[in-house]
């Protein structure tokens, strides 16, 4: 793992900016792009290489604050996407999962919500590969 020092001066309270962003702006494409190489295109999960948690029918996500987390932070073997996600961006994706897959939770996340769980973290953060082959490399400030 490489440390780098935290950055300043950024875009919006993602800190989003560089060449490792994701264009789109809808949940479904945000999906298909980042999660359901590990969450599978219905939502299930897998077991294989690792246990990869199913997003259908899962009363976790009835609290919108947990999924809004784990997006931006990750668990476990999950990276967080946090630092190439802006705010309405991981808005979109948890809205997406949270309505899509047996998943009915109604109540819908926006980008202030998402700025508003977002943490304030000063000192170094370090640039992990992704688990999931994705291409990019992901930032832990989990330190």
């Amino acid at each position: 793992a490489i440390s780098f020092p935290a950055r300043t001066g950024l875009a919006d309270s993602a800190g989003v900016v560089g060449a490792n962003n994701f264009a789109a702006k809808d949940g479904k494409t945000l999906y298909a792009t980042i999660c359901q190489g590990c969450h599978m295109p219905n939502g299930k999960g897998a077991v294989g290489a690792g246990a990869y948690p199913a997003l259908a029918s899962n009363k976790n996500l009835e609290s919108a604050g947990y999924p809004i987390y784990l997006v931006l932070y990750g668990q476990k073997a999950m990276p967080g996407f946090g630092g190439f996600l802006d705010d309405d961006q991981v808005a979109a994706v948890v809205n997406y999962v949270r309505s899509n897959f047996g998943n009915s939770y109604t109540d819908k996340v926006s980008g202030d919500d998402v700025k508003s769980n977002r943490q304030v973290i000063s000192g170094p953060v370090v640039m992990l590969p992704c688990p999931c082959l994705c291409g990019i490399q992901h930032i832990d400030r989990r330190l």
